[in-house]
């Protein structure tokens, strides 16, 4: 199923999460952020409607054409990886969802007719954890006893521990697979925050254990301040879920992303964290780090991004660093700039509840005005494309318009509108980019005409809808011929407003032609 129809399904809110668990490997992380700040926005969001959209039956059409249409749950036609986020995220968070919410998501994936053995394997899990009866071993008897042997040689022959004393009572012969609570609770203690990549003939020699070890290390030391989310969701799930082979879905690679950053970048990546961090003012030699950026290429720049976690940087701190990245260089090139702009800005103005912060309006005026064509393509397209905006992101987008946008970029916003539904937060958008006197030609005047007559219908007792026909017909005159005359006198004839008398007024006051 295309992405595109998965997330219309979607309220914005749920948007967002869906989207957090499709960003890879670090989709349960990303989506745990994205809810933490959601509830802070709003204390009474609840997850109810995101798991009860994805149980919503969905009816499918198989790829060969001799089989009829069957009904799945649309949670079932989500990628594999998109699934094993999801079941990571909702046992971080399971325990202030109602029971009853989590098993009828469980029994959905249940109904999934080829599933991911990582996916089985945390269902059964959560099972347990929500005191389901479950006596199924979480991995096969193969899994078990590589594990078990990767473990030996990890900790040493001498002695084992971990992994070997996790799954050693996991075999089929004997019926021990039940591991009791208390030395789940204690393996996960020792193994808190590792996992390894098991290669898919399970071989692996010293010198490569060495090598995971540093890495595993490494990628702790860079992601510290996560660690406490990724160290629950690595020591509680991925210990107990099995090895999957890279035929039926690929696997990560074992070296982490900051290896594609040349030595130098590193550097700065390091010292730009460690700058967030602190309390302290920022001198120029802070602000001259930042210089690095325009020495990244485009798949660089979203990696730093990613590494330095922008988008849970606190709003407070977004003008300090808006101002220190512009600062050393404030021509951007496009997609430095568009990438930093959605890492930075995209997530927090499409959650917003209430009114922007100071702060954040601020450090989205500052690139706004140094970067408007990546702006407008980033964040202001973006956030249009929403079904579900309101207020909060129409004021935003209106401060930025009117204060930062020229007419060319205002002209291409209001070509962007042409595209998308409107609504009510999308009218005060229209109006204001009306209001701005663009330069408009007279294809495109007949283009926003044809949009005020389709959409008009759904408006017919909208005042804001009314306001902005009478920008039109007032402001725009000059426009508008015989054949719109003809168009706009049909739209106002459902105007159910107050102002209907004035706009067939002022249509009439149009003679020339």
């Amino acid at each position: 199923m295309e992405a595109g129809l998965s997330l219309s399904r979607f309220d914005g809110q749920s948007k967002l999460l869906v989207r957090s668990l499709l960003c890879g490997s670090s989709g349960a992380y990303r989506a745990l952020g994205v809810f933490h700040r959601q509830q802070r926005a709003n204390p009474e969001m609840s997850l109810s409607n995101f798991i009860e959209t994805l149980c919503q039956d969905e009816i499918t059409c198989p790829d060969s054409g001799a089989q009829l249409l069957t009904v799945k749950p649309l949670v079932c036609l989500f990628p594999a990886l998109f699934k094993q986020n999801l079941l990571s995220f909702i046992y971080l968070v399971h325990p202030a969802l109602p029971q009853t919410t989590v098993l009828h998501l469980l029994k959905c994936l249940s109904q999934d007719p080829h599933p991911s053995l990582w996916v089985s394997a945390l269902v059964k899990q959560l099972q347990r954890n929500l005191g389901v009866h479950n006596d199924e071993p979480l991995c096969t008897p193969q899994c078990s006893q590589r594990l078990q042997e990767l473990s030996q040689r990890l900790v040493g022959s001498g002695e084992t521990g971990g992994w070997a004393k996790c799954f050693s009572g996991q075999t089929v012969e004997s019926g021990s697979q039940n591991v009791s609570g208390s030395s789940e609770l204690e393996t996960q203690r020792k193994r808190k925050g590792s996992f390894v990549t098991l290669d898919s003939d399970g071989e692996e020699t010293g010198q490569q254990s060495k090598r995971i070890k540093m890495e595993v290390c490494g990628s702790e030391c860079l992601d510290a301040e996560e660690q406490s989310p990724k160290e629950e969701i690595s020591g509680r799930l991925e210990s107990d879920a099995p090895a999957e082979t890279r035929a039926e879905e690929p696997q990560p690679a074992p070296d982490s992303p900051c290896d594609v950053l040349p030595e130098h970048i590193k550097a700065s990546v390091l010292q730009i964290k460690e700058l967030l961090e602190s309390q302290t003012e920022w001198d120029q030699s802070s602000v001259d780090v930042f210089k690095v950026l325009n020495e990244c290429d485009p798949g660089q720049v979203e990696v730093v991004c990613s590494m330095l976690n922008f988008p849970d940087v606190p709003e407070q701190t977004l003008p300090k660093l808006c101002s220190s990245i512009l600062a050393p260089s404030p021509d951007l090139s496009y997609s430095t700039a568009t990438a930093l702009i959605k890492s930075l800005l995209l997530e927090k103005v499409l959650s917003l509840s209430e009114p922007a912060s100071r702060c954040l309006v601020t450090a989205a005026t500052s690139l706004c005005s140094c970067c408007p064509r990546p702006m407008c393509h980033a964040l202001i397209g973006p956030v249009l494309e929403e079904k579900n905006i309101g207020n909060p992101q129409a004021e935003l987008l209106n401060r930025l318009i009117e204060g930062c946008l020229d007419s060319h970029y205002r002209l291409l916003v209001l070509q962007m509108t042409f595209k998308i539904a409107w609504s009510e937060a999308v009218l005060s958008i229209v109006h204001s980019l009306l209001d701005s006197k663009p330069d408009l030609s007279e294809e495109l005047f007949a283009q926003f005409t044809e949009q005020l007559v389709s959409q008009g219908p759904q408006f017919t007792k909208s005042v804001k809808f009314a306001k902005m026909m009478l920008t039109v017909l007032t402001k725009y005159s000059s426009y508008v011929t015989a054949a719109h005359k003809h168009v706009l006198n049909g739209c106002l004839m459902l105007n159910e407003t107050f102002l209907k008398k004035s706009l067939q007024a002022a249509l009439k006051r149009i003679t020339h032609s």
